[in-house]
């Protein structure tokens, strides 16, 4: 599979590489379903799959959905000979919501003093280009008012992000608020949704009357 692979890929330091395993694994021992990506080379991503197009961060495993896993043994085996990214499928454990900087920042701000306390926070991570990603629980749309926004993403069934310590050609993605800090718990997507909406408002976007906080859903119950 790696016999060639074009460019050489970015030579990691033994504790490097132990860090990447390591790291790699914990998330699999919380029950974070992880699978391989790509490997670093220069300015671009190689993957050992013969005529592979892709050039940006991707997954290492053309069946990477079906073979992502929370076995620790096998988690660390696919880390054991390449420093492959880190990434971690969504719509399983948690969903992801992206948004632009200067919308994470007012969300972070806002959830750290929301009422309902931990019910709204949870792992935050960023990437080195900008973008926020708020892991959330699974299953929930988009609210509508936000379908039309172009710079706000859920991931959920079928995508994946790159989770730290993963190095991007930017820079290295990293954790804002990381799961430990958590308690690896996970908060309500519609409550950080409906945070989300104020911290439009707050940035000056008409609202429809949909977006009245009144009308907004509430949180799901007993989950």
């Amino acid at each position: 599979m790696w016999g060639n692979v074009g460019p050489r890929v970015a030579r990691l330091s033994p504790l490097e590489r132990v860090r990447l395993r390591r790291v790699a694994v914990r998330y699999a021992l919380h029950g974070w379903a992880v699978t391989p990506g790509a490997c670093l080379a220069r300015s671009r991503f190689v993957c050992g799959r013969a005529g592979c197009p892709t050039v940006g961060c991707h997954p290492a495993l053309e069946d990477w959905e079906h073979a992502a896993s929370t076995d620790p043994a096998r988690v660390a085996t696919w880390w054991r000979s390449r420093p492959h990214g880190l990434l971690l499928p969504t719509g399983r454990s948690f969903d992801v919501l992206e948004i632009p900087a200067h919308l994470g920042r007012l969300v972070l701000d806002a959830v750290r003093v929301h009422p309902v306390g931990p019910g709204v926070r949870g792992p935050v991570l960023v990437t080195p280009t900008g973008r926020w990603m708020f892991l959330v629980r699974p299953g929930d749309p988009l609210r509508p008012e936000l379908e039309h926004c172009f710079d706000v993403v859920l991931h959920g069934r079928g995508s994946w992000v790159a989770a730290p310590p993963t190095r991007l050609p930017e820079g290295q993605v990293r954790w804002a608020v990381a799961p430990e800090q958590a308690r690896w718990q996970l908060p309500d997507a519609y409550l950080v949704q409906n945070t989300l909406v104020e911290a439009l408002r707050s940035t000056g976007v008409a609202l429809t009357p949909a977006l009245v906080p009144g009308q907004l859903p509430l949180p799901r119950r007993g989950r």
